[in-house]
């Protein structure tokens, strides 16, 4: 028997009949299947209502094969995608820091000014038709719209307009549901469909207790929707306490996420707390600051009230309830200069010049020639000075790592914007499905970029 996980963050869980659960998670031994983690790539056309979402859970468990069901609002087309599809939009979206050119040749007692700081998709026709043709007999209430492989995958796509009878569809296929109707008549009563994809385990890594943990290989759902959304309430099902999900989304403006769960608690903090930056705060922040100021105190107020806790370099804590404040990680539009860096057009980071290239610490023996590659050297740091007066923009990654972000063109659109968030969702954040909304407090747009490194940002 195979069990299987529901939903698209974390995923809520099916199992085999002979076994048991509790809590709506995998409670008997070797029956347990969590999702501690999962990252997800979104990009909404608001013009065509078109959404498309790219997610790659995380899995720990014991059971030798599983799955998961994938609520959407309209019949998805499924596409294939880089195994490592978000090692790559990890690698683009690290955080430049200020970087300073500096001599290894000159003597200490050289003084010489450092820089800056450090549409549509119509269903199947004729799947819900009678077999025999016959007007009078009863439709069914679960149906596969579609089978197929997607990669390495199999899935099917179905809707249902009953929970109990898609109980029963899963019973004679051999699957028992462990959650409760409710969360399937969730989607069923908003007329979501369901895709079912079989995971094989034996890609992923085994601990030494025989249990599983990994990642499969990340699906493409291309989907028609009114607004732009994400399956959360399912979630519930297969997390005991809470599980991190790292959004990038795409669009033409800058997300967030609604309410409490917005991340302005974290990133007009941080952007307070880079106040005096050299150069000021980059990224229009200080403009977005300054927009904000007359509505902080209020806002500040609430994150009080909701015991969030910001301290600088740090990642925040879990409140009194579990709650953990959504954080920024990294936002821009997407320039030339950007789509330039993964079609191999543009440098990935900028190159700190070497001061003290042409000489070594041999040069150094004789006096007079010593004193002439000082003055050289102090030269090529005055240059530097004036033009780079706050340093270079540099970020680190293995060269093969550069070469392979080729893989995200065509994924990657110039002049849309890349906004990337962490939220951990406690168990009790998860009673509904998230909306994604423009970027927004009070009615001002927050376009602010965040891609490099500020003072108080976490390491």
């Amino acid at each position: 028997m195979r069990k299987f996980v529901l939903g698209a963050l974390a995923l809520g869980l099916l199992l085999p009949a002979a076994s048991q659960a509790a809590c709506c998670y995998f409670s008997a031994k070797n029956t347990d299947i969590l999702q501690p983690a999962q990252k997800v790539f979104i990009t909404w056309d608001p013009a065509e209502k078109v959404e498309t979402f790219t997610v790659q859970p995380k899995f720990e468990g014991n059971a030798l094969d599983f799955g998961m069901v994938i609520p959407t609002p309209t019949q998805p087309k499924l596409h294939e995608m880089p195994r490592d599809f978000f090692k790559h939009l990890a690698i683009y979206t690290i955080l430049k820091q200020r970087e300073s050119p500096h001599s290894k040749l000159l003597p200490v007692t050289q003084i010489y000014r450092n820089f800056g700081v450090g549409a549509p998709q119509a269903r199947m026709a004729g799947l819900a038709e009678k077999a025999d043709g016959k007007s009078e007999q009863k439709k069914p209430t679960v149906i596969v719209l579609e089978a197929g492989v997607v990669g390495s995958l199999d899935y099917k796509i179905i809707e249902a307009t009953r929970a109990d009878d898609l109980f029963v569809w899963l019973k004679d296929n051999k699957y028992s549901y462990s959650g409760d109707e409710a969360t399937l008549n969730h989607y069923i009563q908003k007329k979501w469909l369901f895709t079912v994809m079989k995971i094989d385990t034996m890609q992923m890594n085994r601990n030494k207790d025989g249990t599983f943990n990994g990642e499969v290989s990340p699906t493409r759902f291309q989907f028609a929707s009114d607004k732009l959304v994400y399956p959360l309430k399912i979630t519930q099902i297969s997390v005991r306490e809470r599980t991190e999900a790292l959004f990038y989304v795409q669009a033409p403006f800058k997300v967030d996420l609604q309410g409490d769960m917005t991340y302005q608690y974290n990133w007009l903090t941080m952007l307070d707390w880079s106040r005096g930056c050299q150069g000021g705060i980059p990224g229009r922040g200080q403009v977005w600051l300054d927009g904000m100021q007359a509505q902080i105190p209020a806002l500040m107020a609430r994150a009080r009230a909701l015991n969030f806790q910001f301290q600088p370099r740090q990642r925040p804590q879990p409140n009194k309830n579990g709650h953990i404040p959504t954080t920024m990680e990294w936002a821009r539009k997407l320039t030339k200069s950007d789509v330039g860096v993964f079609a191999g057009k543009a440098p990935y980071s900028e190159t700190v010049p070497n001061v003290d290239e042409g000489f070594t610490a041999a040069d150094l023996k004789d006096p007079a020639r010593a004193e002439a590659i000082y003055k050289v050297i102090l030269a090529r740091l005055a240059k530097a000075q004036q033009e780079r007066p706050f340093g270079y923009l540099v970020r680190h990654a293995p060269a093969n790592d550069v070469k392979d972000l080729q893989q995200l063109a065509g994924h990657l659109t110039l002049d849309l914007f890349i906004t990337k968030f962490r939220k951990t969702f406690a168990r009790d954040e998860m009673n509904d499905d998230l909306t994604i909304v423009p970027a927004r407090y009070n009615g001002a747009e927050d376009n602010s970029e965040y891609e490099e490194m500020l003072p108080s940002s976490p390491p």
